[in-house]
């Protein structure tokens, strides 16, 4: 019997995946409506699916990635990947936290290295929405504000309304952002619509705002907009940027911190 529930979702899956291309995206309402299946069904089935194949989970549905672009990777993936670069973007992103600061954290690999870097000092207060850094800073001396929200499995990040609810009443001195992709034309982007958005409401809430990425992400363009770069303050990175780039990072005012 399960055999058999499990080829019938497969079928639907792979239809689903054939609607996508045809035409570039779907509503959780229309696969209900289509494919008769439950709400909580579609969205099991958009999961599954943006693991095997080129889709992307947006906001109340999905869309087919057929230009491949920045990809979606598991935290897990994405930690081994220039672990020495982003280690030192990491202390020297911290070395422009002093005590008394409310920072804050998005998620991502180089930002929970940031966390790892805070573990021993004090009197600082950490603001995330990600429960893997909230996590690596428990039982330290850190102040955490975890924001709320539903938990993207990939990267730890929670997402959605009810974190941007609490962010809004929030006051944050520095805040540090997670990547995908930065570049002149596009900004700072990001592979994942709800994470876009609460990066955004965070940004809004913070005096200065510092991208943080290693070279791997410089004239790269993901699918959604996190910030243009006239919203940064600095930008921390591992090598110097190029000669694009860092025209309208110096025409902007942002200050560059690059690691030894």
């Amino acid at each position: 019997m399960a055999d058999a529930n499990g080829s019938k979702g497969q079928r639907r899956r792979e239809a689903m995946l054939q609607l996508l291309k045809q035409q570039g995206r779907i509503t959780i309402t229309e696969m209900v409506e289509r494919f008769g299946c439950s709400e909580a069904t579609a969205r099991r089935d958009l999961e599954q699916m943006e693991a095997e194949y080129p889709v992307i989970r947006t906001i109340g549905g999905a869309m087919y990635d057929g230009m491949h672009t920045v990809r979606d990777l598991p935290f897990a993936e994405k930690e081994g990947l220039s672990i020495l670069e982003k280690e030192r973007i990491a202390e020297l992103a911290a070395s422009l936290i002093t005590e008394g600061d409310v920072i804050g954290l998005s998620g991502g690999t180089t930002n929970f290295l940031i966390a790892k870097q805070l573990k021993a000092r004090k009197g600082i207060t950490v603001v995330t929405n990600a429960v893997n850094i909230a996590m690596e800073l428990a039982g330290s001396q850190i102040q955490v504000v975890v924001t709320g929200g539903i938990m993207r499995h990939n990267s730890f990040e929670l997402c959605g309304p009810l974190g941007e609810g609490l962010v809004s009443h929030l006051h944050i001195g520095k805040m540090f952002i997670g990547v995908d992709g930065i570049s002149a034309e596009g900004g700072i982007t990001t592979y994942s619509e709800q994470e876009a958005q609460i990066a955004k409401a965070l940004i809004k809430r913070s005096q200065a705002a510092y991208a943080v990425f290693d070279h791997t992400k410089t004239e790269r363009t993901s699918l959604f907009t996190t910030a243009s770069l006239s919203e940064l303050c600095g930008v921390i990175t591992d090598l110097p940027l190029s000669a694009e780039l860092a025209a309208q990072v110096e025409k902007h005012g942002i200050s560059v911190y690059v690691t030894d």
